[in-house]
């Protein structure tokens, strides 16, 4: 019986440490703007703190819009390549066997 109910109180915590994790003012938790806002004023930052934590975030942001536009041309050079094999009836390989030649020309 003992056993019973510390199992019962144990699947209690975790459900309500369940519930506490969905509502809670936890950054990981936050999907919006406004979760965001009230994160970090949950953090009470002083002005000084706030504009290096946005010029991190910036960078953040400029770092993986950076990173997204180089993929997005990789991508498309990727594209061109294969488009290339299709016209010429080689493969990906022989394209880019090709393409080091004429580099090295």
């Amino acid at each position: 019986m003992n056993t019973n109910i510390d199992l019962e109180s144990a699947i209690a915590a975790l459900d309500q440490y369940g519930y506490d994790k969905k509502h809670s003012s936890d950054l990981e938790q936050a999907r919006n703007k406004a979760q965001m806002l009230k994160y970090v004023d949950s953090l009470d930052f002083s002005l000084r703190r706030l504009l290096i934590l946005q010029e991190a975030v910036n960078e953040l942001v400029e770092k993986e819009k950076k990173q997204l536009a180089q993929k997005e041309n990789i991508q498309t050079y990727k594209t061109k390549i294969i488009n290339l094999s299709r016209q010429f009836n080689l493969s990906y390989d022989e394209v880019v066997q090709i393409m080091k030649q004429q580099e090295s020309s």
